[in-house]
């Protein structure tokens, strides 16, 4: 049942506050009051949860008047809605009251009928002109609603045919991290931060908006150029007024061209571009434009084919050969994935695979090529050809999938492996975002068996610490140490360091990325075991790297003969 509705009768008589009161308390829920300073203390006391105020204007301690003027100036009581009573209906009176605020007059003697009737027209006034705001603002920042927005700023626009306008939008990177460590009140606070920057952006020249959560969106006259600095100032405004000082904002602009656009589409488009400059350190801006239309219907067009890829077996997989450095045999490879797609061809990983770490379907990827991979590894053992082991990639977020271990052993059982066979490949970067979760996964599964390579070692931020407590097996060494030309000897002494350290900590180290013969000496000439790069080969298709492996064979078995 739905609780009434209260309303506060101000009336210093006795016996005509009982007759309001005996009329009103059939609709409504009813507080008394003798004079203007104990219907403040009411008001005060029920935090200004009324619907409506009855007024008397002639009462001792604090009038009628004195009254309106306390509450009219309190936003607090503002919105509340007073209809003065009083005896005297000259319209002296009623002008009087009603420039002082009152919202309607009544003159005694009361009439039940004139008194519920007028009640309910207020109040009925007064909630649908709060629907109305509540429709129109944001009740956190003040800001427009992005509903009333995008309806002014599409007035704005047809109003200005001449003027060039922009599109801002906005957004806070990590904000659920500020509610999470901070608090919903520290949350909040920033957010009526950014709606001050947004305010003083658009004074005079536009009009501004919060979305939702921690997107802004303003229209605003196009009078400049941008810059980086412009808004990593703002950034730093808004961490000063907020008392942070780590907080950081992405914007988008989208310049209004086509004004059949919807407003609702052009502020869409504007936090596209802020979705392309996300984690991208310094970089605080980005224009919508013809190249970011291209990239993201390109992305939206592999979202929409990957799984229908997937299922019809578009994605290949690739080998590309280890070599032993002693004998210059093959010794494994490592596994990679190439999509050729009907219509676009052989696409790169660096198309897709991006974009599949962040929308989450590299997992399914990931499991598709590791399914493949033992289903070739076990071809060959049935047709007798040599065990060689191949790397396979580990996402971040395999990583974190807590059926990992489950899926990897079920395909090890599925294709009778054994788990030394499947190398798994974890980038250096990776280690550095949960080192806790990672050692205990890694670790386990090391446990079980697996071979485990830390990729791109020499890319990152790794500790000799980090190294130290890190569960793996094989250092995959970063090649841009040595393939600067002419190769300095500082560089030099330092992949000697690495690949030392390596061996004092029982490690084998693959350098990737191999493609002259002098890099193959120097190499070499400080002890790296394996390498791998288009010096010995590109990755190929599994049928050209099983010829490899046939001839890799033959010269092993040739040089046994001769030993």
């Amino acid at each position: 049942m739905m609780a009434k509705r209260k309303i506060l009768v101000v009336e210093d008589n006795a016996l005509n506050r009982g007759l309001l009161c005996e009329i009103l308390k059939t609709e409504y829920d009813v507080a008394e009051a003798e004079n203007g300073r104990e219907a403040l203390a009411i008001l005060r006391q029920e935090e200004g949860n009324f619907s409506l105020i009855l007024l008397d204007i002639v009462m001792p301690v604090m009038d009628g008047y004195e009254f309106l003027a306390v509450v009219k100036n309190d936003p607090d009581f503002s919105s509340i809605p007073v209809i003065v009573t009083t005896q005297n209906d000259g319209e002296s009176e009623e002008v009087t009251a009603l420039s002082c605020g009152a919202a309607d007059f009544v003159v005694k003697p009361y009439k039940p009928q004139i008194i519920l009737h007028r009640a309910a027209n207020i109040i009925h006034l007064r909630e649908s002109a709060a629907l109305v705001n509540e429709f129109r603002y944001d009740r956190l920042t003040g800001l427009y609603s992005k509903e009333f927005f995008c309806q002014q700023a599409g007035e704005l626009l047809h109003q200005n045919p001449d003027k060039e306008y922009d599109i801002i939008c906005s957004d806070i990177v990590n904000f659920k991290l500020v509610n999470d460590i901070f608090g919903i009140p520290a949350g909040d606070r920033l957010l009526r931060m950014v709606a001050q920057e947004y305010t003083a952006l658009t004074e005079g020249r536009g009009i501004c908006s919060h979305f939702h959560a921690d997107q802004f969106a303003c229209i605003i006259e196009h009078n400049w150029d941008y810059t980086e600095t412009m808004f990593q100032d703002s950034c730093s405004r808004i961490n000063l007024l907020s008392q942070s000082q780590n907080i950081v904002m992405k914007w988008g602009i989208y310049r209004v061209e086509d004004r059949n656009v919807s407003v609702e589409r052009m502020c869409d488009r504007a936090l596209l571009a802020v979705r392309s400059i996300k984690g991208i350190y310094k970089k605080f801006f980005a224009y919508y434009d013809d190249e970011l239309r291209s990239k993201l219907l390109q992305e939206q067009e592999i979202v929409d084919s990957m799984e229908s890829a997937l299922a019809q077996g578009q994605f290949e997989i690739y080998l590309q050969p280890k070599y032993r450095l002693k004998d210059n045999r093959m010794s494994g490879a490592e596994a990679l994935v190439r999509w050729n797609h009907p219509e676009w061809g052989l696409q790169s990983p660096a198309v897709f695979i991006p974009l599949f770490e962040r929308n989450g379907f590299i997992t399914r990827l990931d499991q598709y090529v590791w399914d493949k991979v033992c289903a070739v590894m076990q071809s060959w053992k049935n047709r007798g050809l040599p065990p060689l082991p191949v790397s396979v990639n580990v996402s971040r977020a395999d990583i974190y999938n807590a059926d990992l271990t489950a899926v990897l052993m079920g395909l090890l059982q599925k294709y009778e492996l054994p788990p030394a066979s499947l190398h798994l490949e974890i980038t250096e970067s990776a280690y550095t975002e949960n080192p806790r979760q990672i050692i205990e996964t890694v670790s386990h599964l090391r446990e079980l068996g697996f071979v485990v390579e830390m990729d791109d070692f020499g890319n990152g931020y790794s500790s000799l610490h980090m190294l130290h407590e890190m569960p793996v097996d094989v250092l995959k060494l970063d090649m841009k140490f040595i393939q600067s030309e002419p190769v300095t000897p500082v560089n030099q002494e330092i992949m000697r360091f690495i690949i030392n350290l390596a061996h004092l900590m029982s490690l084998s180290v693959v350098a990737e990325g191999v493609e002259t013969e002098e890099q193959l000496e120097r190499l070499r000439r400080i002890g790296c075991e394996c390498v791998q790069g288009y010096y010995f080969s590109k990755p190929v298709q599994v049928k050209e790297f099983e010829k490899l492996m046939e001839e890799n064979d033959a010269v092993g078995k040739a040089g046994n003969q001769d030993s």
